[in-house]
């Protein structure tokens, strides 16, 4: 039987020029939501992973000139999609400068060009002009190769129909999430062509993680092993308790659980770091063959449901609730037989979500590198670094620039930890060493000088 408003869902999606596979998939997730589907995964289904199962990244060394030899048959595909719009972006998140003055998107091309690695970008509707229009200055003659993410229509919580919102039309869509990538790659015609071009590895990652590169041991393995999928988890740490996690589901096989697929009464459980240890780090390897089988097969890439709350305006919260659907790229590891999960060191896993984040890329606590893009300051005197900086005066990109400017960032390579409270602008040439607390509870913004050395606590 169709659900009753399928046929409207279906019209809307046609008239917005969307493939009829895509139409198709958003239909199957819209009668699994019509039919009580949650998505929700409950800790009865599903088991940790024990250390013991998961092999790391240095145990992969012998895999090296097997990936050197694969080189030239793989392609990094990047998820191109994200406005950034936690800082407060209105452009591709790719075109922030990011460090030294350069785009996350100037980065990645010219280290692809360096290292002579195939690249392609999945733009999204929202991305794809202001990055063709980038990559027309910065790379005129080598182009990557780019399709597009396509888009699911917003579901009204209230009876399930289409969401409408006429002030904004645009409103009425959300992205499908990341999971959309395999379906992008086989529609539109990019999957045939990178085959045909003897392309056979893939590595998929976030724009925004300059520490995933082409790893040559990773790629030697998923070749030598001829493994059709593998994904790249690390150690959680607090700061990492609501990433999604690996387990081993009753079926056998691995599964990735997001943390809007735990029921609520479980969170509790998802967020214990010492039971669900390994979180997924967003980089995937996928041998292209066994995409292609596995869609030829099924006719689509089935993910699990993944039904984001939201309001239909995310800035009004009065406008209609709505269900986003969305898919999860890493939770195709529970639908390849044979899949695999590597224990890899956190220098591959450098994203930028927040300004917290921006400032410790942007800062001395990593440096460039011709093979490995961006790495830990060798000079660094701890493993990692704790930033907070007050959202009321440093969450968006401008703010931020206001009180840090590009270029001017605090030296925090014997830094372990930092916290800003208040409005605070800091001048060039301030280092800052151990655990660092600075206060403002004034009404005015307050200066760290040039050449200031802090250490502790410091009240402005």
């Amino acid at each position: 039987m169709t659900p009753a408003h399928l046929e409207a869902f279906e019209a809307k999606m046609r008239q917005a020029d969307l493939p009829r596979e895509i139409i198709d998939t958003f239909g199957d997730y819209y009668r699994q939501l019509v039919n009580g589907e949650t998505g929700l995964i409950n800790d009865a289904e599903i088991q940790p992973v024990a250390d013991g199962e998961i092999p790391p990244l240095e145990a992969l060394e012998d895999y090296v000139p097997a990936g050197a030899q694969a080189l030239p048959r793989s392609v990094m595909i990047v998820l191109n999609g994200g406005l950034g719009t936690t800082m407060g972006l209105t452009r591709a998140k790719s075109l922030m400068r990011v460090k030294d003055g350069l785009t996350f998107l100037e980065i990645i091309v010219r280290q692809a060009t360096r290292n002579r690695i195939r690249l392609a970008l999945m733009n999204s509707f929202n991305t794809d002009r202001d990055t063709r229009e980038a990559l027309a200055r910065i790379a005129p003659a080598q182009a990557p190769l780019m399709f597009m993410q396509h888009k699911y229509p917003k579901v009204l919580r209230d009876g399930l129909a289409p969401a409408r919102w006429p002030a904004d039309p645009e409103l009425e869509w959300n992205p499908p999430g990341h999971g959309d990538v395999f379906m992008a790659l086989w529609v539109s015609g990019t999957l045939d062509r990178l085959l045909e071009e003897g392309i056979r590895y893939a590595l998929i990652r976030n724009v925004d993680n300059l520490g995933a590169t082409m790893e040559e041991a990773l790629l030697g393995y998923l070749a030598a092993e001829n493994l059709p999928f593998m994904m790249e988890v690390a150690l959680k740490t607090p700061s990492d308790v609501k990433g999604g996690h690996i387990a081993r589901h009753r079926s056998g096989r691995l599964i990735l659980r997001e943390a809007a697929q735990c029921p609520p009464e479980q969170m509790a459980a998802f967020t214990d770091i010492a039971r669900y240890r390994f979180f997924n780090t967003n980089n995937v390897w996928v041998n292209l063959e066994a995409l292609r089988a596995l869609i030829r097969q099924s006719g689509r890439v089935r993910l699990p449901i993944i039904l984001n709350p939201k309001t239909l305006d995310p800035r009004d919260a009065q406008s209609p609730p709505v269900y986003q659907v969305e898919t999860a790229m890493g939770a195709a590891i529970g639908l390849f037989e044979g899949a695999v999960a590597i224990r890899v060191p956190r220098t591959r896993f450098i994203p930028v979500k927040s300004t917290n984040e921006l400032l410790a890329v942007r800062s001395d606590c990593y440096v460039f590198s011709d093979r490995q893009l961006l790495v830990p300051n060798p000079q660094r005197t701890v493993e990692e670094i704790q930033i907070r900086l007050d959202p009321a005066f440093f969450g968006h990109r401008e703010m931020f620039n206001a009180r840090i400017p590009a270029g001017g960032e605090p030296s925090l390579k014997d830094c372990r930890s930092l916290s800003v409270t208040g409005d605070v602008r800091f001048e060039p040439g301030v280092r800052l060493v151990g655990t660092v607390r600075i206060t403002n509870n004034g009404r005015t913004q307050a200066v760290v000088p040039s050449g200031s050395v802090i250490e502790g606590d410091m009240v402005l």
